[in-house]
């Protein structure tokens, strides 16, 4: 073992730490030294994001050490940002994941110790709520704890700004440079002051409630839509309470509970993974809906802020859709409603979406045919959110999406929001089905309409020391040596985020990306199909978005497209998974 980690290990065992934390240390050292070197190679890496890591002791541990020392670097940081602001002010929320509670206590006892005010939720919370709170409240930033649909061991610690987002630059970096200088849990201020932490509940969520349900479409659609069936999980997490009510207060009186599911509890009993984008956390739901009868499925990840549904198609069969598919949905559903009403303000200038640069392509059609703008950005929702920022009082933000099953619409909030998107997505099923339609029908007439535009992902697990590097060397294999072709189609254009910089293959011409740094490739080729590729920024990951793209002659030629479009994909998926 490298001196250095044992070292780093030693310096856990002074009277700076509890004695749970020095025994559980002092163990690692004796009896497991893989361990202990997982748990102190590197501290765990403060992100542009916040933290987010496997919890237990140790610097690449996610713990009420590594929790603090961050908090006393954002306090340092919101101090000096606010400098002269007489109250200066944060809101604290939290999931249903192992340990979050503690840990938001932990963040509100060192920014209160730091003079700040905190609004402390007194009960798990969904994401969007916290985002919402810190603009209702009038907050300088904020804090959720959470790893949303990370495995049970996980735990994170997401950072927001103001305007209820997450920080973006210069902040996300100048909070990395202040917990940085935060070497020793020794100079955090632990010691809560109680008269600085208030906590809050029901009158944020009646008030947050009220502003969501504000952006719904149309009235008479809700009313007509009191027989539609809904089942609704929230796999264990926060939407327990506030998405069914949500649903109620829109017109949707029909919803199904899961009850075993309906139990908080963060070592996520009934499923491998609390992740919607997963077939099987869904399982229960959809054994529920074939009891019952149901229309539609809904979950909602742990913290509530991305959505997974499913729909019945045509011989009345459940089907998953995949976050692309809702997001097209739902910018088709917003524009024709609003456009319809005579309410959207076209062209330059004019109202506007916002979608990630993985996400699908259909998004921008539908916004092209309606004549309004959409912005694309870095994958990430904070980066939706700084679009929003930037236009606010300008320009009307309609909605915006990402592929990874997080919608939002209006500007309340300021990150993906589950809870609207649950009253949206029952909204569009009863508009389909005044049209004599379901969704999947729906779904059809979009792809006919626009262009039949096809997504997968796959996504590579690589674990540890040994797993960073593997997925290191991949990149700096794609990026010095690009593809010359995919599936027989010549690669056209190369985009690479992080030199930001656009090579045209044909022209061999040069163009900036106006976007910022981020470890990104996409290689599009003469047929429209885009790969790209990116390691996780919260996860072992690097995952491949594979996106192909085909017409639809008629509606009824929909299952002999979709079919040579999955085959399409699988073998260019056979091509990058043996990188």
């Amino acid at each position: 073992m490298s001196l250095q980690y044992l070292e780093r290990a030693k310096s856990w065992l002074s009277d700076s730490f509890d004695n749970e934390t020095i025994e559980a240390v002092g163990k690692l050292i004796r009896e497991n030294s893989k361990e202990l070197e997982e748990s102190f190679y590197k501290n765990l890496e403060f992100g542009t994001g916040g933290l987010r890591g496997v919890m237990g002791v140790g610097t690449n541990r996610v713990n009420k050490y590594t929790i603090g020392m961050a908090t006393q670097g954002f306090a340092n940081y919101l101090r000096e940002s606010f400098d002269g602001v007489d109250v200066l002010s944060v809101a604290i929320a939290f999931d249903n994941r192992n340990n979050s509670s503690y840990f938001a206590s932990i963040a509100a006892d060192v920014f209160s110790a730091n003079g700040i005010k905190v609004y402390l939720f007194e009960s798990l919370r969904p994401t969007p709520e916290l985002s919402f709170a810190i603009r209702h409240l009038k907050c300088s930033g904020g804090v959720m704890l959470t790893a949303s649909h990370n495995p049970k061991e996980y735990n994170g610690y997401k950072v927001y700004w103001e305007d209820g987002a997450q920080v973006t630059s210069p902040h996300d970096k100048n909070i990395i440079d202040h917990v940085n200088k935060i070497s020793d849990p020794s100079v955090v201020k632990f010691k809560r002051v109680e008269s600085n932490v208030v906590v809050v509940g029901k009158d944020i969520d009646k008030a947050y409630l009220e502003a969501i349900l504000s952006l719904t479409l149309n009235k008479e659609v809700k009313r007509s839509g009191s027989d539609l069936k809904i089942v609704y999980t929230p796999l264990h997490g926060t939407g327990v309470e506030i998405v069914p009510e949500a649903l109620r207060q829109a017109g949707f009186s029909k919803v199904f509970n899961v009850p075993e599911q309906d139990i908080s509890d963060g070592n996520f009993p009934t499923v491998d993974s609390p992740n919607p984008e997963e077939p099987g956390a869904l399982k229960m739901a959809l054994e529920k809906a074939e009891e019952v009868g149901a229309d539609l499925v809904m979950a909602t990840d742990p913290d509530s802020d991305r959505l997974g549904i499913a729909i019945r198609d045509n011989q009345g069969k459940l089907l998953l859709l995949n976050g692309n598919q809702m997001a097209s949905i739902l910018t088709y559903y917003l524009l024709e409603n609003i456009s319809s009403a005579n309410q959207l303000k076209k062209g330059e200038g004019g109202d506007y979406m916002v979608k990630t640069i993985v996400t699908t392509d259909l998004m921008k059609s539908i916004c092209d045919f309606y004549d309004i703008e959409i912005f694309n950005v870095l994958t990430g929702f904070k980066y939706i959110a700084e679009v929003v920022r930037s236009m606010e009082g300008k320009r009307r933000f309609i909605g915006g999406g990402e592929e990874s099953y997080g919608f939002n619409v209006g500007e309340f909030v300021r990150d993906k929001d589950a809870v609207v998107t649950c009253c949206l997505v029952a909204e569009a099923a009863v508009w389909s089905r005044e049209r004599g339609m379901k969704l999947y029908d729906l779904l059809i007439e979009i792809y006919n309409k626009f262009g039949f535009y096809l997504e997968h992902l796959i996504s590579m697990t690589k674990k540890g020391i040994d797993g960073k590097e593997q997925i290191d060397t991949i990149m700096k294999n794609l990026r010095n040596s690009p593809p010359e072709s995919i599936d027989g189609s010549q690669v056209v254009l190369v985009h690479d985020y992080l030199k930001r910089e656009t090579i045209d293959i044909v022209s061999d011409l040069r163009y900036k990306i106006g976007l910022p740094k981020s470890n990104v490739l996409q290689f599009v080729t003469s047929d429209n199909t885009i790969v790209s590729v990116r390691p996780s920024g919260t996860e072992p990951k690097i995952k491949f978005y594979i996106g192909v793209k085909g017409d639809l002659g008629s509606m009824d030629e929909f299952a002999r497209v979709k079919e040579e479009l999955m085959t399409k994909i699988k073998r260019i998926e056979r091509g990058f998974t043996d990188l």
